[in-house]
């Protein structure tokens, strides 16, 4: 076999073949829409068309030109679902609201953004070296929304939002990305001292008191996020993503269930002591009680209304632009799903769904092929993120769990939402095209020390002017044997 046959590939024009098949959805949708509304193709259809197709391929080139190894799967699954997205929103703007036009210009910034990350950030492991910075910056920003002055108050229930003109911007979707590269930095470097052997109960061995420090402390964060911005949705969001890099860090599932003991405890506390807590779980468990439907502030409407939307659709659904979606409170928001669920039906919504999880299996595909434990549960922990979001919206407008504040990545309207997961999307094609990238393997220059024994820079200090800034870490238990 020739050296040419082992290179790598780098898949750009199959992306760019998939692209083209996500813009045609994407615009379809759009164009359904305004047809069963009985609006013409004018102006502003083709000019907001044709934003979306230059703004991916934009991004597609700055792919073949910084990333041409990355996964060619991932840019088409976000652009058809941000372009499903903003089909919908548009479809339930009403006359006069501008929902529709925001989500587009927000959708460009955010790609925008996201070429940065990719442009500017050569090699993912610059980051590691930002770990305590990262903390810092997550610490930042979920106290900003409590700050007199920026803090936008308090917003249907919940105090995550700040104020940036005549706009609101929510700097927890931020703090979810600092979170995971604090994380990442924390749990690659300090995985041995993490693993020391404690106490052993049955079949499970649990670790030492003095190193559940990271955990208590993330357990304290998302209950603050609860106690005083009153999100139940970024709580679970915040506590999970720990729980999961610290299990694929030490495959230890000792972490899980101390981890879920701490949620389940801390949730039934809150429900007691917390009256914006009892009255969401009330909402899930008695959601088809008239007193609790019709309750305000705190009743199950919302919920109720989704559901019957979503059986109203059926198995293929009433057809885009056909269905009465405006009739659920925050339908272009919180319940999106639900009006995909009406419009598209069970199969409609089972595709969306099927993208969502081929979006989560490139991800941890990237974190498999990584060769530095920074990147493997950096990718990891981002992908989570997404699916874990997924599930708590999704499980909450289907009545699994109760329902929560959070957004559905790419589809529902917020801008803060869509920048932070289109920054994921960057960071996940750059480990990516690591991952999927050839490996030097040119013979070493005599007087030079082997890759392998040169020391890796302290996480969050200064690296050392001869160390190597490629030093593969060892690849963590968790995801050598997924």
């Amino acid at each position: 076999m020739s050296h040419a046959d082992t290179m790598p590939k780098p898949r750009r024009n199959v992306e760019l073949l998939l692209l083209v098949l996500a813009l045609s959805v994407s615009i379809g949708a759009n164009a359904l829409t305004s047809i069963d509304e009985q609006t013409s193709l004018d102006t502003d259809f083709w000019f907001q068309s044709s934003l979306l197709a230059v703004a991916s391929l934009v991004f597609h080139v700055v792919l073949r030109l910084r990333a041409k190894y990355a996964d060619p799967v991932i840019l088409p699954l976000v652009v058809a679902l941000n372009g499903l997205g903003l089909a919908m929103i548009h479809r339930l703007d009403a006359p006069g609201d501008d929902t529709g036009n925001n989500q587009l210009r927000w959708t460009v910034i955010a790609m925008a953004v996201a070429i940065a990350v990719i442009w500017f950030l050569k090699d993912h492991r610059v980051l590691r070296r930002f770990t305590y910075i990262s903390l810092a910056v997550s610490a930042l920003l979920l106290i900003l929304p409590l700050v007199p002055g920026i803090s936008a108050g308090e917003i249907l229930g919940a105090r995550v939002w700040i104020r940036l003109g005549p706009m609101t911007f929510q700097p927890g979707e931020v703090a979810k990305i600092t979170l995971a590269i604090f994380f990442a930095g924390y749990l690659s470097s300090n995985r041995d001292l993490i693993m020391l052997a404690g106490r052993k109960i049955g079949p499970m061995q649990f670790p030492r008191f003095k190193d559940m420090g990271p955990m208590i402390t993330a357990w304290l964060v998302s209950i603050g996020v609860l106690i005083f911005q009153r999100d139940l949705g970024s709580s679970v969001l915040f506590f999970g993503l720990f729980i999961v890099m610290i299990y694929v860090a030490t495959s230890r599932i000792s972490w899980v269930v101390i981890g879920l003991t701490l949620i389940l405890g801390g949730g039934f506390v809150a429900s007691k002591v917390f009256s914006h807590v009892a009255l969401r779980v009330d909402s899930w468990l008695n959601a088809f009680t008239e007193e609790v439907f019709g309750r305000s502030p705190g009743g199950s409407g919302q919920i109720v209304e989704g559901l019957f939307g979503m059986a109203s659709g059926g198995l293929v659904g009433t057809g885009l632009g056909q269905g009465r979606p405006n009739l659920v409170p925050f339908a272009n928001s919180d319940m999106i799903i639900a009006s995909f669920g009406e419009e598209l039906g069970l199969i409609g919504l089972f595709a969306i769904v099927m993208m969502y999880l081929l979006l989560f299996t490139r991800g941890f595909r990237a974190a498999l092929g990584t060769r530095d434990a920074f990147g493997k549960l950096l990718a990891c922990g981002l992908s989570f993120a997404v699916a874990l979001q997924c599930f708590v919206v999704i499980g909450g407008v289907t009545r699994l769990i109760p329902l929560t504040g959070l957004t559905t990545p790419f589809l529902a309207a917020g801008g803060s939402s869509l920048l932070a997961n289109w920054i994921i999307v960057g960071l996940l094609l750059m480990i990516s095209h690591t991952a999927r990238g050839p490996v030097d393997t040119s013979p070493m220059q005599p007087g030079r020390t082997p890759e392998a024994q040169k020391p890796a820079a302290p996480a969050g200090g200064r690296q050392d002017r001869n160390a190597t800034q490629t030093l593969p870490d060892a690849p963590t238990e968790a995801v050598k044997h997924l």
